[in-house]
């Protein structure tokens, strides 16, 4: 009889586990096991929260994590960034899972859908096509997209879906959900692709000038419902400037937004250093500790500044 082989002690053990590298997993891998871990969150004996939600009950969620996305980006730190990115990711997965649970799609046609398309409309990359530069690429994936559309606007009329009768246009496709800098963005955005745009920055500087002379004659007449129009053509203007500078107007106004919260906390904190609250300084010293504040801002190369809240 042979003698059995001594066994290791228990802690030897526990000692080798706790400091062996871990396994790596490859992309997929750790992808499947996320589709298996929200599946198993939506299963009869997994997380009520997880069983109760929805598609719309998810929307709030959906935006917030992609806001958080950018401002992790914003701020420099890697680590936040992939964790939050990590977060939107999961979104996807969560109403994946919903909509199989329906029998109408899954996580893999999510992925099928958008690989294809991105071949598609790659032609100059997947295909014989050439394109010169990124400007020739945007005016390429433009024509596809239309391409695209009018394709779906025929399978849909033939399957009594569709409107026959309805033209296909450039600016089909843009959201009505998106906010609202961002639709304007992206409708301006289309229509400059054709050609239909401003010579120069200063035809557009001047049709925010002419807006804002607009709301001023506006409130001369009491006009509130013809205010309201006007505000909105300024801004449509001033989205219309962003985009001709290259500028995304929903993330110059949220560093704006955080400019000016910034700002005004640093007035509160100062006030109250005084053994006042900010409400009960003179409109005088308000201006005052404002400018104070911006005074003691480190300078940057270029200055974006976000005015007071008048």
């Amino acid at each position: 009889m042979k003698p059995r082989k001594k066994r290791a002690p228990r802690t030897t053990k526990r000692r080798r586990a706790a400091t062996s590298k871990p396994v790596t997993q490859s992309a997929g891998e750790w992808f499947e096991k996320l589709v298996a871990l929200q599946a198993r969150l939506r299963a009869p004996n997994g997380c009520p929260w997880d069983r109760e939600q929805t598609h719309t009950t998810l929307r709030t969620y959906l935006l917030e994590e992609a806001y958080e996305v950018l401002d992790a980006l914003e701020s420099g730190d890697d680590a936040k960034f992939a964790e939050e990115m990590g977060d939107l990711l999961l979104q996807i997965v969560f109403h994946s899972q919903i909509a199989a649970e329906e029998g109408r799609f899954t996580v893999s046609d999510v992925i099928r859908e958008i690989h294809e398309k991105m071949v598609r409309r790659h032609p100059h990359v997947f295909g014989e096509k050439r394109a010169r530069d990124a400007a020739e690429v945007l005016k390429n994936w433009e024509q596809i997209k239309a391409e695209e559309r009018r394709a779906k606007g025929q399978k849909e009329s033939a399957g009594g879906a569709g409107k026959a009768n309805e033209a296909a246009s450039l600016l089909d496709g843009v959201s009505r959900g998106l906010p609202a800098t961002l639709e304007g963005l992206q409708l301006t955005r289309r229509a400059a692709r054709i050609g239909f745009d401003w010579e120069d920055a200063q035809g557009v500087i001047e049709k925010v000038q002419e807006e804002t002379g607009e709301i001023g004659r506006a409130l001369q007449t009491k006009d509130r419902t013809g205010a309201e129009e006007e505000l909105g053509d300024l801004l449509f203007a001033v989205v219309n400037l962003a985009r001709f500078l290259h500028v995304d107007p929903e993330i110059a106004l949220k560093r704006a937004n955080a400019k000016f919260s910034a700002r005004f906390r640093a007035m509160e904190r100062l006030a109250s250093e005084t053994g006042k609250a900010l409400a009960d300084v003179s409109r005088e010293e308000m201006e005052r500790l404002w400018d104070t504040v911006k005074g003691g801002e480190p300078k940057t190369a270029v200055s974006t500044e976000a005015g007071k809240a008048r």
